[in-house]
């Protein structure tokens, strides 16, 4: 009795062993890549973060690390193939391209642009021609002087009459309380957190003023050897994110429950309200989450050259694809 025991027992370690070696192959076995944020951890990575949370980049045969972008940012980490992804924006895809850069748009994240230049409300700034005799606080952007600029052309104002200083790093609620008037924000992230302290803001979004400025912000990047080489890889990782995303619509509170356990120093009110709002947004009316279309990126850069921030030939063709879509969008 005793012996047919041990051999039990000998027989269930063997077992174990094998399982726990399976295990580890299976592990091994996993493509690593990486995906570069294009800031602090926020609502728009959501996605990311539920995917490699619930084992979905897994199930596509892949162990992702989300990083952040450090010194480099992620389109130079991704172009210089550093980094197999990261989170863009249509804008910084266009100006690369036109230099040569060969990033590749591989996904929307949100359907429609959902910034815009934001007071707080006892500023009296309802409108772009309330720009003139105010300080807008910005990062330095050839791209946010022709915005403004933009924006006031259509109300007669003048931009010689708008102060534009770099703020840096400055948040905007530390600028709102400096000598600086407005700035441009995602409501999603600064405008819910407006909300939450009570401030009221006024918002001018872009989509207000122009079509050609709604355009696709942010966005998730290749590099087109990546996409050459390694279609299969490509392919697996939207699937995955693309479930990501399609969960933090469907069910925001545990997406954002899944952010937080991520990143804890998040404020969680912060971070459940703005997933709340942007539960909608994430696909909006396209047919499917992550589907871009031509119209947008060619109307935005003719925008782009019409207001000289865009010089060279722009092939919008070769910036975007819907290929590795799990169904295949219309362009």
């Amino acid at each position: 009795m005793k012996k047919w025991f041990f051999v039990l027992i000998a027989a269930l370690v063997t077992l174990v062993g094998c399982s726990e070696k399976e295990d580890k192959e299976e592990t091994n076995s996993l493509k690593k890549v990486s995906v570069v944020l294009d800031w602090t951890p926020n609502t728009n990575h959501t996605g990311l973060y539920v995917a490699k949370k619930l084992g979905y980049f897994e199930e596509q045969g892949l162990d992702v690390d989300i990083i952040l972008p450090g010194d480099a940012g992620a389109d130079q980490l991704v172009a210089s193939g550093k980094a197999q992804f990261g989170v863009s924006y249509q804008e910084g895809i266009t100006q690369a391209r036109v230099q040569g850069v060969p990033l590749v748009s591989i996904a929307a994240i949100i359907q429609h642009n959902t910034s815009g230049f934001a007071s707080i409300a006892s500023k009296g700034i309802t409108s772009p021609k309330d720009y003139e005799g105010k300080t807008y606080g910005g990062w330095g952007s050839p791209i946010e002087q022709a915005v403004l600029q933009s924006l006031m052309q259509k109300e007669q104002a003048d931009i010689k009459k708008l102060d534009i200083v770099n703020a840096g790093d400055l948040d905007f609620f530390t600028m709102m309380q400096k000598d600086i008037d407005f700035a441009w924000i995602y409501y999603a992230w600064t405008g819910i957190e407006a909300e939450l302290r009570g401030e009221t803001l006024n918002m001018q979004y872009l989509t207000d003023y122009s079509e050609q400025l709604d355009y696709y912000t942010p966005v998730l990047a290749t590099n087109e050897k990546m996409i050459k080489d390694n279609p299969d890889v490509v392919k697996a990782f939207v699937a995955a994110t693309t479930k990501g995303y399609e969960y933090a619509i469907e069910q925001p509170n545990e997406a954002a429950d899944i952010l937080l356990e991520a990143v804890p120093d998040l404020d969680k009110a912060l971070v459940h309200k703005s997933q709340e709002w942007l539960a909608n947004k994430y696909q909006d009316d396209a047919a499917q989450w992550g589907e871009q279309k031509l119209a947008v990126w060619e109307n935005y850069a003719e925008w782009m050259t019409k207001n000289n921030v865009l010089e060279g030939k722009f092939n919008a063709e070769q910036a975007f694809t819907n290929d590795f879509l799990p169904t295949k969008g219309a362009n």
